[in-house]
């Protein structure tokens, strides 16, 4: 391993997260679906309830200083990885491993005990840790997609397998470098799967039987970021930030809408793209830098263009039109959406997630694994309180659910009180 800032490239690996269901006990210490849930009581996809990384949740507790975040339980991991956790229905969803296979696991929220786990063969070794994306809770079901292009559902309250694809295999997909790592998401009763195949750089698939319903996109191999759906000049689009541009997909249909390239070294498109009225913030590492695109009815075109935010995989926050994004090498940063302009920036926050709730961000320093709490304030870095829940490398975005803070690192999962 090269120094804590070095962009060496197996680092995106992270971020960008037999086979039988069985209940068994939790490794412990002592504590919105899109579909029916109470708002901001869930986190049940991969950047929150509305996918921008954004808890609706208020009251949590800041005086840290005084009263740092209790914790309510811990569970051991050992895919020494680092797949981000969802949180739904009462329980905390996860994708572990052991031996030579995948394991999606079941917590329950109040207590860390292990409701089910499903495991699912992955025998190829360890790089840099396994899954990478995050699970989709939707419907009473849960959704993974492994690193090696498996496609899964399960039952959420018993972990049985409803239906598995193989989606690389099928679509004869490359797979990045650094293997499949985004998560997927679900729009009007769709599932969409970014598998970076000839003409299926997204996929479709109908979520209760696993049946493609579209494929297209253009050809575009896969890049690391999630989709993100938005409506822009009055169309509703998936954006899609693949290996080797930002492109505008129809979800009803998987037309081409637009395109605009955007090549980076080893192919590493990783942070989810950040929607502003018309226009997209994307950003990317190894120096390429960040834009703001617009997306006008000629097209897509680049407004400005600067090294300001270079972020490795860790998805960018947008707030009162103002960016807070994690950038190499190790800074949190604070910048105008609209011109590009840098508002502040502060470091000691090495390649570290971060979420926002209750008018804070909750920004992780990756390297030694602290939860900082930051004001979003765009006049000034105020940095609010600061605790150290598990330690050690902490590239992992924390999540928000029902009151409770859920952190992990390379090989732990943890839940804190924030009430």
């Amino acid at each position: 391993m090269s120094g804590s800032f070095g962009l060496v490239p197996w680092m995106i690996v992270a971020l960008a997260c037999s086979a039988g269901s069985q209940p068994a006990a939790a490794s412990q210490t002592l504590k919105g679906s899109l579909i029916g849930t109470k708002a901001g009581s869930e986190w049940n996809r991969f950047r929150g309830p509305n996918g921008d990384g954004i808890s609706p949740e208020t009251g949590i507790r800041k005086n840290w200083s005084a009263a740092p975040p209790k914790l309510l339980w811990k569970a051991e991991l050992t895919d020494n990885g680092y797949a981000g956790p969802a949180a739904a229905m009462g329980m905390v969803f996860i994708v572990d491993h052991s031996g030579s296979n995948d394991i999606v696991r079941a917590f329950d929220l109040n207590t860390g005990r292990e409701v089910w786990r499903y495991a699912y063969p992955d025998a190829s070794n360890d790089n840099y840790g396994f899954s990478r994306a995050t699970p989709l809770v939707a419907g009473g079901k849960v959704y993974v997609y492994s690193r090696l292009g498996k496609f899964l559902c399960l039952d959420a309250k018993s972990g049985k397998a409803l239906w598995m694809r193989d989606l690389v295999s099928e679509y004869k997909a490359p797979r990045p470098g650094w293997d499949m790592a985004a998560s997927p998401v679900l729009h009007q009763g769709r599932v969409l799967v970014c598998v970076g195949g000839p003409n299926a750089t997204l996929v479709a698939l109908d979520p209760g039987t696993g049946k493609t319903i579209w494929q297209g996109g253009g050809g575009d191999p896969a890049g690391y970021a999630t989709p993100v759906i938005a409506t822009i000049n009055g169309r509703t689009q998936a954006l899609v930030f693949t290996a080797k541009a930002l492109i505008g997909v129809d979800p009803t249909n998987g037309a081409l809408l637009w395109r605009q390239p955007w090549e980076t070294p080893y192919d590493v498109n990783a942070a989810t793209p950040v929607v502003l009225g018309s226009s997209v913030f994307i950003t990317s590492g190894y120096n390429r830098g960040c834009a703001l695109v617009d997306i006008t009815p000629q097209g897509p075109r680049i407004r400005w263009e600067s090294k300001a935010v270079k972020a490795h995989f860790s998805s960018p926050i947008l707030h009162g039109g103002v960016i807070y994004a994690n950038s190499d090498p190790g800074e949190l940063v604070c910048l105008d959406a609209a011109s590009g302009k840098v508002l502040w920036k502060a470091r000691g926050f090495e390649k570290g997630g971060l979420c926002a709730v209750d008018g804070v961000i909750l920004a992780m320093d990756g390297a030694g694994g602290d939860v900082v709490m930051v004001a979003m304030d765009p006049s000034a870095y105020r940095e609010l309180g600061r605790f150290r829940p598990l330690g050690g490398q902490s590239w992992t975005a924390p999540i928000v659910s029902n009151g409770c803070l859920i952190v992990r690192n390379r090989n732990a999962l943890a839940c804190y009180s924030l009430k």
